[in-house]
């Protein structure tokens, strides 16, 4: 017997100011003031600027006064929500570009043919978050061809990712472990040390792995001392070179300028927004001019003239408002955010970040999830101990043993404590790091210990060990 079942779904349409106001919430501040400057050159009933000739009857008037059927009142509306100032000269501040970003950008530096840098592109994008590509070569050749409408062979996918192999950080591209190490050493300067890590990675890499280092100096001809360099060198190479973005100061990072300033004084926080406010924006008078006229008159042309002008005015009064809309967003979900975190932002010590997620701001502020999202993306807040981005603020916790939450910067930083004050002639094992996070009053799984380890570019216990 056959079930035939009606199932209703109710899907909810987004207003072009909805729709306006996302775009706009998700936008930078540099990227905003780019996208007011374009609305005013697409739009031409707006105008913003200065009429020191305005007419003695004219009134000034918000664009929501405006409707469809209504009369333009005077020959220019503005908002005025955020007054006349000027916005202050500000800062540029430098952070490190996403590690993708960088990638393509050196890509682009590559004298390649359009179908090869779509296949670079392609693999650049299917590496992991440290950096590695962790897919078959065959796989990727399918997966151009279903997903992406590319065309190619193994080999050209794999001579596109030897141009990957030999960007920066040395070791990005590499399939495994091995072959991670052996990138970054090849990319150094080849001193004996160098030579001997490489001849020990390339050809005994299991012995190197299961420390058979007796085996190793015998195959190799190698004494104690150049063992010891070897490793002193393979110690410090990184296993993760895609790692987290890093957002620290570098003389060769993009340019940003911070959404917010925080202002403390004596425990009291407060933002402000000074690179923001919405533009003086007034119905261009030519246009103004040509609804007056076509008032009451019979002619097509200008009652054609006149829709079009009207809805220039609709898109107008709805770019207002999403502005309007995105300060007030922003405002909320800052001071959320203050709120939550304010130990923090009053000492900047780490140890009082709390844990923190999308979902708790969203429940203060009454917003979406995927809101918040959107605010904390490509945004930055200026403190008095350095800049940050929005999504700095915001990690999954853990409890300590007295049932409290804690950070998962928190947990790092006393991971990191751990591996510092260890014996390097005998490292902590990830099982013996949980014991002594433990002592430390933190509960952590070994699994936990090896993600955070990784992360933290710390090596296993057998590579930190030291002769």
């Amino acid at each position: 017997m056959i079930k035939q079942g009606l199932e209703l779904k109710q899907q909810q349409k987004l207003s072009p100011l909805q729709i306006q106001t996302i775009k706009l919430i998700e936008l930078p501040i540099q990227e905003l003031e780019q996208r007011i400057r374009t609305e005013l050159e697409e739009n031409p009933v707006l105008d913003d600027t200065p009429d020191p000739e305005k007419p003695e009857e004219t009134k000034d008037v918000s664009l929501d006064e405006i409707t469809d059927e209504g009369d333009i009142p005077a020959y220019k509306t503005r908002v005025n929500n955020w007054g006349k100032d000027p916005r202050p000269e500000y800062n540029t501040f430098s952070v490190r570009q996403s590690f993708t970003q960088s990638l393509m950008d050196q890509l682009g530096y590559r004298n390649l043919t359009p179908e090869q840098y779509s296949v670079a592109s392609f693999v650049i994008g299917s590496l992991d978050e440290d950096g590695y590509l962790r897919r078959d070569i065959e796989s990727l050749v399918d997966d151009m061809a279903f997903r992406a409408g590319i065309t190619t062979t193994a080999d050209e996918v794999l001579e596109m990712l030897r141009v990957i192999q030999d960007f920066d950080p040395a070791g990005v591209g590499a399939r495994d472990l091995r072959e991670c190490l052996l990138l970054q050493l090849r990319a150094a300067k080849q001193t004996r040390d160098v030579v001997n890590a490489e001849h020990i990675l390339e050809d005994y890499f299991q012995e190197f792995s299961n420390k058979h280092f007796q085996k190793i100096m015998s195959r190799l001809g190698l004494s104690e001392e150049d063992l010891k360099g070897a490793m002193a060198r393979i110690v410090k190479l990184n296993p993760a070179p895609g790692g987290e973005v890093d957002y620290t100061y570098t003389d060769q990072a993009q340019q940003i300028v911070p959404d917010f300033v925080l202002e403390e004084n004596d425990g009291e926080l407060s933002f402000t927004m000074p690179r923001f406010s919405v533009p003086e924006l007034r119905v261009n008078k030519k246009y103004a001019d040509l609804l007056l006229e076509a008032k009451g008159s019979s002619e097509r042309a200008q009652k054609e003239a006149a829709t079009f002008v009207r809805q220039k005015l609709d898109s107008a009064k709805w770019f207002v408002e999403a502005l309007k809309q995105r300060q007030n967003t922003l405002n909320r979900t800052m001071s959320e955010i203050l709120a939550y975190q304010h130990d923090y932002f009053v000492s900047g010590d780490e140890a009082d970040l709390k844990p923190m997620v999308l979902k708790d701001i969203a429940e203060k502020t009454g917003f979406d999830i995927s809101t918040i999202s959107r605010v904390v993306n490509s945004k930055y807040i200026e403190t008095h101990f350095g800049i940050f981005p929005l999504k700095y603020f915001f990690s999954e916790g853990m409890e300590n043993k007295e049932g409290e939450e804690v950070s998962t910067r928190e947990l790092k930083k006393a991971l990191q404590e751990c591996v510092d004050a260890e014996n390097k002639k005998k490292p902590l094992t990830d099982e013996q790091l949980v014991e002594e996070m433990g002592r430390r009053g933190y509960k952590v799984a070994r699994r936990t210990i090896a993600k955070y380890r990784g992360q933290l570019g710390i090596p296993l216990a057998r590579w930190r060990k030291e002769l």
